[in-house]
C-alpha cells in the first residue's frame, strides 16, 4: 500500500474526544497516531458521525476542527482543517471559553425571544 501522508505520524496511545452537534454530543476515543495534519482514532460506530467534527486530546491540551477522511468498523482517519494548519492548534482553554460563550449567547438569545413574545 502506498503511503499518501505528507508528514510521518507518531504512534501514540492517548485518550481523545470527538464532538459534534455544536459540541452538544461528545464521544470518547483512543488516539493511535497523530501529527499536526491528522490522526487515526478508534471508537465505536464511526459511521454514525458527521464528516466535520471537533477533536480534542485533553492530555496534551490540543483541539482541532477535523474532517473524517475514512471510516472502518471501529476506527477512523481524521484530517485537520487547513485553518488549523496555518494557526497550528487551538489551546484547550480557549476552546472551552468559546464553547461556554456560545452557550451563554444561546441562553441570552432565548431569554430575549421569551421577553419579546410576552409583549
Amino acid at each position: 500500500m502506498r503511503e499518501r501522508r505528507q508528514l510521518h505520524r507518531n504512534r501514540v496511545y492517548y485518550g481523545g474526544m470527538v464532538a459534534f452537534n455544536a459540541r452538544n454530543s461528545t464521544v470518547a476515543c483512543v488516539v493511535r497516531n497523530f501529527n499536526r495534519l491528522g490522526a487515526k482514532i478508534e471508537l465505536e460506530n464511526p459511521g454514525l458521525f458527521p464528516d466535520q467534527l471537533d477533536f480534542t486530546i485533553e492530555r496534551k491540551g490540543l483541539s482541532w476542527l477535523a474532517r473524517l477522511v475514512w471510516r472502518d468498523t471501529n476506527a477512523a482517519g481524521l484530517a485537520f482543517s487547513p485553518a488549523a494548519w496555518a494557526s497550528d492548534v487551538v489551546p484547550i482553554e480557549l476552546a472551552r471559553k468559546l464553547r461556554n460563550s456560545e452557550r451563554i449567547n444561546r441562553q441570552l438569545q432565548a431569554r430575549i425571544d421569551q421577553l419579546a413574545s410576552e409583549h
